[in-house]
């Protein structure tokens, strides 16, 4: 038993994942009024929202009581470039829905309520801040958690004894072994989240929306495969896709199965850590960039914003193109914040073009429709540039300053190895 548990653990879990997604499918299309099968998927991602807050709380703490100088100027680069990746996606969504413009079927407006504008939407941001730091970690509020982290962290750093110290890091620790065991269970997880999108949405999905969808995806895929590269080539002025393909690999796919930015915090932690990241950075940016860096989520808001648009022969000029990217990036740092995330975002840059929210929540119907395809791809696509970015910003950092970089960490030593 001990030897069949140890061969599991030591063996590669992309590989297991991969057969845990077939099996899914399989199970998906052969059984799928079998809902229990569904089960595992959902304890697999309440599991790891479970104790993602109190891991990055305690990560953030401990870093910032011990933290060295330098990391601040690390830190503010890699939040430039979460805002400048947001923003260009929106205007890569932009660019793609002139290319290929599409209409939608408005059926009846949906019934859910959608924020009342950009005000509102960072008011909220701002206010989640300074909530109280036990509810934050209740309900899994990330800007308050981080807020409250950085409080704490500063102020232990200045009055907290070495023992102190050592015994937050060492909880930090034990969280971090708790999320290892979790993430051991991530193939019968994704078998079972796979069998649930299956059986729930079938094939139809494609058919009915097919354009919309595709319009989508292809708006995210070039933001991942476009200007990732092109961000990350800039700045390490060597070849980004080995970095980029880890980060998908790692990242990427357990992210576009949990659908959750917030699941996938401990599993973007543990990716940084592989990578051989500074812990003081990356325990930082990596919950900050569960909240901000969506760049997935400003491609959603722009494409359905435009396809309303195109639906009702609305015209749209140059200037109201830049003005609707930059408030799809802002409403975009707020879509984790928002029941529904970014399709309640919607009616809100639709108002820019003084569409009724009564025409522009029907859109909002269509979005959760196509939501397990449209919410699977930006997730991914926003969680596996958490890491991208962090390792970007830490070697180009220490190739300044003329320190080895030991680029891709444990991989490029298994690559060694082999």
């Amino acid at each position: 038993m001990i030897n069949i548990v140890k061969k599991w653990t030591e063996s590669s879990l992309i590989l297991k994942i991969v057969i845990g997604l077939i099996i899914g499918v399989i199970l998906g299309i052969a059984f799928p009024k079998v809902t229990t099968i569904g089960l595992p998927g959902e304890f697999f991602v309440t599991a790891l929202k479970s104790v993602a807050p109190l891991l990055v709380f305690l990560l953030v703490s401990s870093a910032l009581s011990k933290a060295n100088e330098g990391v601040g100027s690390r830190f503010r680069k890699i939040i430039l470039l979460y805002f400048l990746d947001t923003f260009i996606a929106a205007v890569t969504a932009v660019v793609v829905s002139f290319i290929f413009p599409i209409s939608i079927t408005l059926t009846n407006a949906s019934s859910v309520s959608a924020p009342g504008g950009l005000n509102q939407i960072l008011s909220n941001l701002l206010l989640n801040i300074f909530l109280n730091p036990l509810y934050s970690l209740s309900e899994g509020n990330y800007l308050g958690i981080l807020f409250w982290a950085f409080v704490f962290g500063i102020c232990l750093k200045e009055v907290g004894s070495d023992n102190t110290k050592t015994v937050i890091s060492d909880f930090a620790d034990v969280l971090t072994m708790v999320v290892k065991i979790f993430i051991q269970f991530a193939p019968i997880g994704i078998m079972s989240l796979v069998f649930t999108a299956l059986s729930q949405n079938g094939l139809s999905i494609f058919v009915q929306y097919g354009e919309l969808i595709l319009l989508l995806v292809g708006s995210m895929l070039i933001v991942e495969f476009v200007v990732y590269p092109i961000i990350v080539g800039s700045m390490l002025k060597r070849n980004p896709f080995p970095l980029i393909f880890i980060c998908l690999k790692e990242s990427g796919i357990t992210a576009f199965f949990t659908r959750s930015s917030a699941a996938n915090i401990p599993i973007n932690m543990m990716l940084c850590e592989k990578l051989g990241l500074d812990e003081d950075l990356y325990s930082i940016s990596i919950p900050l960039g569960a909240t901000i860096n969506t760049g997935g989520a400003a491609i959603t808001i722009t494409v359905m914003t435009l396809a309303v648009c195109h639906t009702l022969g609305i015209p749209v000029d140059v200037p109201s193109t830049i003005v609707l990217s930059i408030i799809s990036s802002f409403a975009a740092f707020g879509a984790s914040g928002v029941v529904g995330g970014s399709l309640l975002l919607i009616p809100m840059a639709c108002s820019l073009f003084g569409i009724p929210s009564d025409i522009s929540m029907q859109a909002i119907s269509i979005g959760f429709i196509i939501g397990v395809i449209q919410d699977s791809f930006e997730t991914a696509l926003n969680s596996s540039g958490d890491p991208l970015f962090a390792a970007t910003v830490e070697y180009s950092d220490r190739a300044k300053k003329g320190k080895p970089v030991n680029y891709l960490g444990e991989f490029a030593k298994e690559k060694d190895d082999q």
